[in-house]
């Protein structure tokens, strides 16, 4: 056998973990100015501020605050803006030096920081995962894992980037920095091939972006 051919074949495989540690290593999303960024979704205040509006609504409908697992926290601008309506806060990313720089950043004693990869790892308990446009970069593959640990929460916040107007859901994508919008899709996780159940499904936010570049999406869904 070729040599170089050899020692190709015994590189581990391009996972989810690598594509998103090269996205912050090298600022796929923008944010040249900053350490760690998630983007202009996490940042531009037309989509922030109403997010976390409906969220705050959300969590402080509650006589007993919530304990709330985010599901691919990010740089924590947003999931920061939350944390003082739950009663402890569950940060979770795959990128272990955004974590170790969020547990720097942001020191608040409800929150609980951890690198763990969401498809693969056990995730801790809570009445509610929030996962704001995460499940929109992974592959059909590991939406379905993540999908199959949700239903141990009784509320799920699930934000997904969509096409405007009509569209064939749920498209499958390799993981990584894109999304299914550049094969006019999106996910519904109702639908085959994950058909996941639930109790109740209420919209809780909808952004148009301009220059059709879609529209962002907030439902609620209780699991049981």
């Amino acid at each position: 056998m070729n040599k170089t051919i050899e020692i190709q074949s015994k590189k581990k495989p391009w996972s989810t973990k690598d594509a998103m540690i090269q996205i912050y290593e090298n600022k796929l999303w923008g944010g040249a100015q900053f350490d760690f960024y998630s983007g202009d979704g996490s940042h531009h205040t037309n989509i922030v501020t109403p997010y976390v509006n409906v969220l705050q609504t959300f969590l402080q409908s509650f006589k007993t605050p919530l304990t709330v697992c985010d599901l691919g926290c990010g740089d924590f601008n947003v999931g920061s803006q939350l944390v003082k309506y739950t009663q402890k806060y569950n940060a979770i990313d795959i990128v272990e030096a955004l974590i170790e720089r969020n547990k720097k950043v942001f020191q608040n004693k409800k929150v609980d920081f951890n690198c763990l990869d969401i498809a693969n790892d056990n995730l801790p308990s809570g009445n509610c995962a929030i996962l704001r446009q995460v499940l929109q970069h992974l592959s059909n593959k590991e939406v379905a894992q993540v999908l199959q640990k949700l239903k141990k929460f009784r509320y799920v916040i699930l934000t997904e980037h969509l096409p405007n107007g009509s569209f064939e859901s749920n498209k499958d994508i390799i993981s990584g920095q894109g999304i299914r919008l550049k094969k006019q899709s999106g996910l519904n996780i109702l639908v085959a091939p994950f058909n996941f159940l639930v109790k109740e499904e209420k919209q809780l936010l909808s952004t148009i972006l301009p220059d059709n570049k879609g529209i962002i999406v907030t439902i609620c869904y209780t699991i049981f």
